[in-house]
């Protein structure tokens, strides 16, 4: 089902926050993996805004004419979509003023990435406890065939199978924060 593919998204989405998160506590006193970064600002561009967004927002279409008032509830999911956008146009901004030696505050890059770390998990969190379950609840079997029908056949480019070579240093580095993690929880 559609919602099982964006749910799955949101925890990748989740795994890449906390990913930005390490190299931002890493920038507070030291260099960062600017590869990294520039890997997990590019997932969004390209992932996150292009085909995620684009799905939910077919879904919420749909929830506004099958339960208008479950919809109203969340305001405008477009807009939501937007200020997230908006946000990771300031992050990307800020990396590349640091990475071409502007004088800019770490202070302030680091508000820049956190405002958008924040707001990202809260947007999660309310599409994960509000939207999801309305659409669940609110569309019918041909509105998921309809959705489904337009969607596009395109594969996250980062935790798929065949994942794309530019996502392909993240992954690893993912992959071995993640054992890292494991390490010290046990």
């Amino acid at each position: 089902m559609i919602i099982d593919i964006l749910s799955r998204e949101h925890r990748n989405i989740e795994r890449l926050l906390n990913v930005l998160e390490h190299e931002l506590d890493i920038f507070d006193h030291a260099a960062p993996d600017y590869e990294v970064i520039g890997s997990i600002i590019a997932y969004f561009e390209v992932y996150t805004e292009l085909y995620h967004h684009r799905q939910e927002d077919l879904i919420f279409a749909r929830l506004r004419q099958r339960d208008p008032a479950a919809a109203a509830k969340m305001g405008d999911l477009a807009r939501e979509h937007q200020k997230g956008s908006d946000g990771l146009h300031r992050v990307a901004h800020a990396v590349a003023n640091v990475r071409a030696g502007g004088e800019i505050p770490r202070e302030n890059v680091d508000a820049v990435i956190r405002d958008f770390l924040a707001y990202e998990r809260r947007h999660i969190m309310m599409e994960d406890r509000d939207f999801f379950p309305a659409a669940v609840k609110a569309l019918t079997p041909q509105d998921w065939a309809d959705i489904a029908s337009t969607l596009s056949p395109h594969k996250d480019p980062l935790f798929s199978d065949a994942t794309e070579a530019r996502f392909d240093v993240l992954r690893a580095h993912i992959m071995e924060l993640e054992k890292e993690a494991e390490a010290e929880r046990h």
